[in-house]
């Protein structure tokens, strides 16, 4: 099995951390491929940068010539799961709903803890639009931006630690969602300061990845995912 790991950023090395965080959990046998898109910002922290992502991830994609049997997109919150959807005949796997629908399984509610405040609404509306808010207590900020979280570690995880924690005391939260990719082989580090079950979106991804390929489940394409009408769009792909 095949899966493309699609950062939706053009930082290489977080490419690399998400690549790596993917292949430490993959079945023997999975080959991960990370993916760094050749247009976008270094990194994504607002609707301007998710957007411009989406288009992005979807030129990546696209434009890649070996085969594959499923793509991650891996930016919690960001736009393009649904785009990717129509022009794949795979399975496509978003690290938000991935995320969130495993915490389901662990406990009443979950809490996710992400990077800048201006991240929360965008998150909440993901999370709204694939049916997952209900269970989610609340979505905290820990103040960091995505690339402090490569520069300065030991920082972040204090930051993650103690949003973390007032998620779960304050919020009632019973899991913790680490809600952004450059967050990939933090969670041990939380999960023994808090006590609670912590998901790491990338890693969820590859296993709801892989079952769905290894039970012949693909996308619906009867309606709301059917492929693209034939027309003439100019200027794709958008890298030559």
């Amino acid at each position: 099995m095949r899966i493309l790991v699609a950062n939706v950023n053009t930082t290489a090395s977080m490419t690399a951390a998400i690549g790596a965080s993917a292949a430490a959990v993959a079945s023997p046998g999975t080959e991960i491929i990370p993916l760094t898109p050749d247009l976008g910002a270094d990194s994504c922290e607002g609707n301007f940068e998710s957007y411009l992502a989406a288009v992005a991830v979807m030129d990546k994609v696209v434009r890649y010539e070996g085969e594959y049997d499923a793509v991650i997109q891996a930016g919690y919150g960001e736009h393009g799961r649904e785009g990717l959807q129509e022009l794949l005949d795979v399975p496509v796997v978003d690290i938000t709903d991935a995320a969130a629908s495993t915490a389901q399984f662990l406990g009443h509610k979950y809490s996710v803890v992400t990077t800048l405040d201006r991240a929360v609404p965008l998150i909440e509306d993901r999370l709204r639009l694939s049916g997952l808010l209900q269970r989610c207590a609340s979505v905290r900020a820990s103040g960091l931006g995505v690339l402090e979280l490569e520069s300065d570690p030991d920082r972040a995880v204090e930051a993650i630690v103690e949003q973390a924690t007032r998620a779960v005391v304050d919020d009632k939260a019973e899991v913790i969602v680490l809600g952004c990719g450059g967050m990939a082989e933090l969670e041990e580090r939380v999960k023994a300061a808090t006590g609670v079950p912590i998901v790491d979106g990338v890693r969820a991804a590859v296993t709801v990845a892989e079952s769905l390929v290894r039970l012949g489940l693909s996308t619906s394409k009867v309606r709301t995912y059917a492929p693209p009408r034939p027309k003439r769009i100019t200027g794709w792909p958008l890298s030559g």
